[in-house]
């Protein structure tokens, strides 16, 4: 492989640059969308129930919370700027239609969420138990509001609607309110905002899970087992029951998702299966290598099983790659606006392997889940210290599978950054990557940037790790002891049992 072309090229920098800082980013934000709620929910119970395991909990969770948040909105700025800078001409077309949600985003959603953050941090023993709980259930519909209007966006531009070409300017624009409405109802958005908030329910519940398993193995061998029982092996099964639900809904959002994909984005699903040409009961491949071009070696194919998972049918006819090269090249044309052909099908091997490890590593962390209730079953401890450490480590498989999912979702629309709305035959909204990258920020400029965000996200990823490291290990500060359980009251700060205590940082 030549490599000199390759780094003087700015298309290919720039979309390496936006690669590495999106999933940088996005190891964060599943955590922030899925902890916030469940602290929530952790907060509430003890408000209900008057345990004061649930308030140790809550601290102890909402550090991990504050950590994930703080560095994931160090690493998300610098992602708008990108479409400004990198990709101007993708902005100076879509702008208008774009920045809509994203404005919302920002203007509602992110600022919803660090408000009420910020009087959740210091409206301890300040703010009644009840007024500061809904604080933190404010901070998790505003994570969620914005994963919703960034959600929107990335939707639109996987399945435009709502818009209109200006004859005039040439930029796409909102159809006026009911355009930005369609935007909001875009039926690609709103399988993907289910799949997407499961996931993080299904990220944060395995972080929950595997430090409460860990923490659980050491206070069995140091003998305080009212702590393991009462406190870790209560959070271990709250995960465990979460990670289960969230998986299941994961998978089922996810394989209603592709029946749209399969319509919307015919290419992308046919190179997931590595379908080459049209078939009727398409099979699914667990393993292949190649391409269509030079042949694809294939092991372990299931008939019938692709077409399943794109129609519900065994026996239904999908497109190949082959036949959507032909229908992409009637309908778009054969060759750029530079004379150059145009190749529609994404990277097979990319798109193959990174649905499958998607998949894989998703259901893995569900059977976690299930294994670890069978564990705790009928007031079980887990108490070898093999199983603690494996706990840790195995946390991490939703935080891998979401990534893999993210670069499923943007590689296998390539060629295209708007990929064209295949039900509207006259529309004019869609545009190739190469034609989104910015004409007049040089290939130097971005390799620059490149290896200087690179190197700043993994000092920031080094200081993310060391410092959920440092609160994990250090563990809960109060002593866990029935006889000092304070009950929550809505009165004022100075009643009896209205102090929380104090954890080592933020309050």
């Amino acid at each position: 492989m030549n490599l000199a072309p390759m780094a003087l090229d700015s298309l290919d920098l720039a979309r390496w640059q936006f690669g590495i800082t999106t999933v940088y980013h996005f190891i964060l934000v599943p955590l922030t969308i899925g902890l916030s709620p469940l602290v929530a929910l952790m907060e509430t119970l003890w408000r209900r129930t008057g345990d004061k395991q649930w308030l140790v909990a809550t601290k102890f969770f909402g550090k991990i919370l504050l950590i994930n948040f703080a560095l994931g909105v160090a690493t998300g700025i610098v992602q708008e700027f990108q479409f400004g800078m990198n990709w101007s001409e993708y902005s100076r077309f879509v702008g208008n239609v774009f920045g809509a949600p994203l404005a919302f985003e920002a203007l509602l959603a992110f600022f919803m969420e660090s408000t009420f953050l910020g009087l959740w941090i210091f409206g301890w023993d300040r703010l009644s138990p009840r007024l500061h709980n809904l604080c933190m259930w404010a901070v998790a519909a505003g994570t969620n509001f914005s994963a919703f209007f960034i959600l929107a966006a990335n939707s639109w531009m996987q399945h435009p609607v709502g818009t209109v070409v200006n004859p005039t300017t040439g930029r796409a624009e909102l159809d006026g309110l009911a355009g930005f409405g369609k935007v909001l109802s875009n039926p690609i958005l709103w399988t993907t905002v289910v799949h997407v908030i499961a996931s993080a329910f299904l990220v944060a519940a395995a972080v929950i899970l595997g430090v409460s398993v860990w923490w659980m193995t050491k206070a069995v061998r140091a003998e305080q087992e009212y702590e393991a029982r009462h406190l870790w092996r209560r959070l271990a099964r709250f995960g465990a029951v979460t990670m289960v639900l969230a998986g299941a809904i994961t998978a089922t959002s996810g394989h209603f998702q592709g029946h749209l994909v399969v319509e919307e984005q015919p290419a992308k699903m046919a190179a997931a299966e590595g379908l080459c040409h049209t078939e009727s009961g398409a099979p699914f491949t667990a393993i292949a290598f190649g391409d269509c071009d030079e042949g694809m070696t294939r092991f372990i194919s299931v008939p019938g099983v692709y077409s399943f998972m794109a129609t519900n049918d065994m026996n239904a006819e999908v497109m190949g790659l082959q036949e959507a090269q032909e229908m992409y090249q009637e309908r778009f044309g054969e060759t750029d606006s530079q004379g150059r052909p145009i190749d529609y099908s994404p990277n097979v091997m990319v798109t193959f392997w990174s649905f499958r490890l998607m998949i894989g590593l998703g259901m893995a962390s569900m059977g976690i889940g299930v294994l670890a209730l069978w564990l705790t079953r009928s007031g079980r401890l887990i108490s070898r210290p093999s199983l603690g450490r494996a706990a840790l480590w195995t946390m991490w498989l939703p935080f891998i599978a979401c990534s893999f999912g993210w670069i499923f979702t943007e590689m296998g629309r390539q060629p295209w950054v708007i990929v064209p709305n295949l039900a509207d035959p006259v529309s004019q909204v869609y545009m190739l990557t190469a034609d989104g990258v910015s004409s007049v920020v040089s290939a130097g400029t971005v390799l620059s940037s490149m290896i200087i965000f690179t190197l700043l996200y993994a000092a920031l990823g080094v200081v993310w790790f060391v410092l959920l490291r440092r609160y994990i290990r250090e563990g809960v500060h109060t002593p866990v002891d029935p006889e000092q359980s304070p009950q929550p009251t809505d009165g004022k700060k100075d009643q009896p049992g209205a102090q929380a205590p104090a954890l080592s940082f933020a309050y």
